[in-house]
């Protein structure tokens, strides 16, 4: 789940403004976006009840629990059109940029190290990646494919730069990754 949290960080810092704040504003918002106190209820884990309550401002704190999840409901719904747009323009002509500290592991020629170890990178990776990634995260893949997706766009950009050294490199793969952050 580290690539898809750092995914979603990401298009958070695309917010042109920033949600509703107030428990009143984000049922509020829910509501508009789900139609139905029902579908928020659902949504929520909560009671029809509870949802008309929090909406008309009788009960103004819930539980941290429930808190959460409505923090995660709103922005995961929040701004669609300004997160789209930023893909978009990833994925079709800026790239995506890869900050992580983890152990890479690779597969090369005899007689030289494939030992992984930990490094801390930030590589810039092209927009075929980042098309790529956003595809597989529509498409509900795992963070294990997601991962390669990104670890190979390492062995091309970072390791073989673009085909100038390290020919002989055959796979790249990352393990224990202590952070993941992505920008674009």
């Amino acid at each position: 789940m580290e690539i898809h949290d750092a995914i979603e960080r990401a298009d958070r810092e695309a917010f042109t403004r920033e949600p509703p704040k107030t428990l009143k504003g984000q049922i509020g918002f829910l509501m508009k976006q789900l139609k139905t106190t029902r579908a928020v209820a659902a949504e929520l884990g909560v009671s029809q009840r509870s949802v008309e309550r929090y909406r008309k401002g009788e009960r103004k704190h819930p539980p941290k629990d429930i808190q959460q999840k409505i923090d995660v409901a709103v922005r995961s719904r929040w701004q669609p059109q300004v997160r789209k747009r930023r893909r978009k323009q990833a994925a079709t002509a800026t790239g995506i940029t890869v900050e992580t500290r983890a152990r890479f592991g690779y597969t090369a020629p005899i007689g030289t190290t494939d030992d992984g170890r930990f490094r801390r990178l930030t590589v810039h990776l092209p927009p075929t990646y980042a098309q790529r990634l956003f595809d597989a995260r529509d498409a509900g893949a795992s963070d294990q494919e997601m991962r390669g997706i990104i670890a190979e766009g390492f062995k091309e950009v970072y390791f073989q730069d673009g085909g100038g050294r390290a020919l002989g490199l055959s796979d790249v793969a990352i393990n224990d990754i202590d952070y993941l952050d992505l920008d674009y």
